[in-house]
């Protein structure tokens, strides 16, 4: 027997059987039972405003599929470049296909040398790398005439990866020029988070040479990044993309909803948090502050998981791989303890609270000498992937363009009085 609710207007006792199809129920049913009434619904807290493919999360579980495949068996097995084909096309590479595509990535990463000369160096010389990213990811689509061209599936694809490929070479542009440095050109000799580490930290050898350990834990970052389900900056992508922007303009929406502290900033605030404790022995006396309402505990805590997050298990592995080759971060120690304490506190336990993927990868990143000001930019490169999926997905569909309803709460109507009357 197929599941239903029966939804039943008291106003006239009219009632509507209404079936759950994927564990929900169209809101247009609902509508019809109960006309003239709107879901109320802030920050999408219980509504599902898109059918997706690509990415299954279940937060009771703790379970992350991308595609179908466990979020652990891509980050044990596969690397960044063949996750990022798997959420465009639907299904992992053959090899000719992995070979293929890696090639035209590869192809693709060098960036015009106008949006180098005469647009990121236009910025100011503080300018946040974030800020320079967001407008340079939306400056790209006036350098290629077929941008818009979103409906033709060959020259769709060539956005695509023409946009996988050069965020890293955006994203290190934007440090180098922050920090006075000059600008490095993509080694195509290297992997892709091989090249990223080359622009980022070349000085003067004739070919920098990534520590290969460090290269596969980035990669290991980016594949647990890549995709999360409809958060808000692919919320946001989707939302632009209803419009039928080019992939340009909506992946520069996406990555300036991932600017905002509440979204991408997560990791840095928790390597601030753990810097204000300090030690170990101040553990006892900040819990209670959180306790007591004080602080946040950043880093523990989910919008929708609501039990471990599995992408935290495999970065905490990660992060003693890294440690072992850059050295103790001097804030573990502060890390685990916190950690054991907190887990162990019937008040976090209760609450379901614990940690999430942002707790230990700042601690990575700042080991391996990436400033805070790059965390959500090293963010924003493998979300892109994620990002363009839906981006495709969402055309495919042919989705109308988002066009949410209000619940009105202003004035009632009222007559205009002149100024001298006020």
């Amino acid at each position: 027997m197929p599941e239903s609710i029966t939804v039943t207007d008291n106003r006239s006792g009219q009632s509507l059987e209404i079936p759950i199809v994927n564990g929900g129920v169209a809101a247009t049913q609902f509508s019809k039972a109960v006309p003239g009434v709107w879901f109320f619904d802030p920050a999408f807290m219980s509504t599902a405003a898109a059918e997706s493919s690509v990415t299954y999360l279940d937060g009771d579980a703790g379970i992350l599929r991308y595609r179908g495949y466990p979020i652990e068996q891509l980050a044990e097995k596969s690397n960044y470049l063949e996750v990022a084909y798997l959420l465009i096309h639907g299904e992992l590479p053959n090899e000719v296909e992995a070979a293929a595509w890696e090639r035209e990535v590869t192809y693709h990463t060098f960036i015009h040398e106008n949006v180098r000369k005469r647009f990121l160096e236009g910025f100011n010389y503080d300018a946040h790398p974030m800020g320079m990213l967001v407008s340079a990811v939306a400056a790209l689509s006036t350098y290629y005439s077929d941008a818009k061209e979103i409906f033709d599936p060959e020259v769709l694809n060539k956005q695509i990866v023409r946009l996988i490929a050069k965020m890293p070479t955006l994203a290190a542009a934007a440090h180098r020029f922050s920090v006075g440095m000059p600008f490095v050109y993509p080694d195509n000799s290297l992997s892709y988070t091989e090249n990223f580490l080359s622009m980022m930290w070349k000085v003067a050898e004739p070919r920098y040479q990534a520590n290969p350990v460090l290269a596969k834990a980035l990669d290991i970052l980016f594949i647990l990044h890549a995709d999360h389900e409809q958060n808000c900056g692919t919320t946001a992508m989707r939302t632009v993309a209803s419009a039928h922007s080019d992939p340009y303009s909506a992946t520069a929406a996406a990555t300036a909803a991932l600017y905002g502290p509440r979204h991408g900033g997560a990791n840095e605030q928790v390597i601030k948090m753990l810097g204000e404790i300090g030690s170990m022995e101040n553990i006892p006396a900040f819990i209670e502050e959180v306790k007591a309402g004080k602080f946040v505990l950043q880093g523990f805590g989910h919008r929708v998981y609501k039990n471990f997050d599995p992408r935290a298990t495999i970065i905490k592995r990660t992060a003693d791989q890294v440690f072992e080759v850059t050295g103790k971060n001097p804030l573990l120690d502060v890390a685990l303890k916190l950690e054991e304490v907190a887990l162990a506190d019937d008040y976090f336990k209760s609450r379901r609270l614990y940690p999430n993927v942002d707790f230990y990868s700042g601690l990575i990143y700042q080991a391996m000498g990436f400033p805070m000001e790059m965390f959500t930019v090293l963010f924003a490169i493998p979300r892109t992937s994620g990002w363009l999926a839906h981006y495709t997905e969402l055309l495919n569909q042919d989705a109308k363009i988002a066009r949410p309803r209000q619940l009105y709460t202003g004035a009632a109507a009222r007559d205009y009085v002149a100024i001298n009357a006020r």
